[in-house]
């Protein structure tokens, strides 16, 4: 698998899957605002120079986000990168977040928006998820 890097520190690594044309980001620890937008925004450019429409997320290690993060992915990110080509969005959190539910209310409005969502545990069962889209 062809491997491009995008960003790689403690906090978190994004990197463009070439053979697959998904981006996917892990992060490593809790991570603050302004090292995740710059991480987000690395991986948004990468999805329109690429074309790509698939994206990974790995957050199972990840800390609650600030109220000025969500605002900032909603009204900012979101549509940024969904009108660069992003279709398809991959998300695995920790299990008792899957298990609250408490991302029906994003996914309901990313869907309005054109972002089809799935949430998962397992990072095998999401890979596969984003592999029966075609590009």
């Amino acid at each position: 698998m062809s491997v491009v890097p995008i960003v790689d520190n403690e906090y978190i690594t994004v990197q463009y899957l070439a053979d697959k044309k998904i981006i996917y980001h892990v992060v490593h620890k809790p991570i603050a605002d302004q090292p995740l937008q710059a991480a987000l925004n690395a991986g948004s450019d990468a999805l329109k120079k690429n074309g790509a429409h698939k994206w990974l997320s790995d957050d199972r290690k990840n800390g609650p986000l600030s109220p000025e993060q969500l605002e900032w992915g909603l009204r900012d990110w979101n549509p940024r990168t969904i009108a660069a080509g992003w279709k398809y969005w991959a998300n695995i959190v920790p299990e008792e977040m899957a298990a609250a539910g408490t991302l029906a209310p994003l996914m309901d409005a990313l869907f309005e928006q054109g972002l089809r969502m799935m949430v998962f545990t397992d990072v095998d069962k999401a890979r596969q998820w984003l592999d029966s889209f075609e590009d």
